[in-house]
C-alpha cells in the first residue's frame, strides 16, 4: 500500500525483490534485472514514476529499490535482517530469505 505521498514503500519493494530472487535460478539478480522485472509485479503509482530529485536518471521507484542497498543498516532492511546479501551490482537471497518467502 503506497505511503502518504502515494509512493510504493521500500518494504513493499523489498518483498517483491525477495520473491524475484527466490524465483531466479541461482538466487541472484543485478539491480538492472530487478528494475526490469519489478513493473510486472506491481502497479506503480504516478508518484513512483516521477523523476527522482536526487538521481535525475531514475524514477522515484527505481531509487527506492536501490535504497535497499543504501539503507542496509536501517531497521527492517532485508540485507540487515539477513534475508539477502550484496553481490556485485545486485543482491542474492539467503537461506533465511528463501524460508521467509516459503521457498526454503
Amino acid at each position: 500500500m503506497p505511503d502518504e505521498y502515494n509512493k510504493t514503500t521500500e518494504p513493499e519493494f523489498s518483498e517483491i525483490v525477495l520473491q524475484l530472487l527466490a524465483e531466479a535460478p541461482n538466487g541472484r539478480l543485478t539491480f538492472a534485472q530487478l528494475i526490469r522485472q519489478i513493473p510486472s509485479r506491481i502497479r506503480l503509482t504516478e508518484a513512483d514514476l516521477a523523476q527522482s530529485q536526487t538521481r535525475p536518471a531514475e524514477a522515484v521507484w527505481e531509487q527506492r529499490v536501490r535504497n535497499i542497498k543504501s539503507h542496509k543498516t536501517a531497521f527492517g532492511n532485508i540485507i540487515g535482517e539477513g534475508y539477502v546479501t550484496e553481490i556485485a551490482s545486485g543482491l542474492e537471497i539467503t537461506a533465511a530469505g528463501r524460508h521467509r518467502v516459503g521457498r526454503g
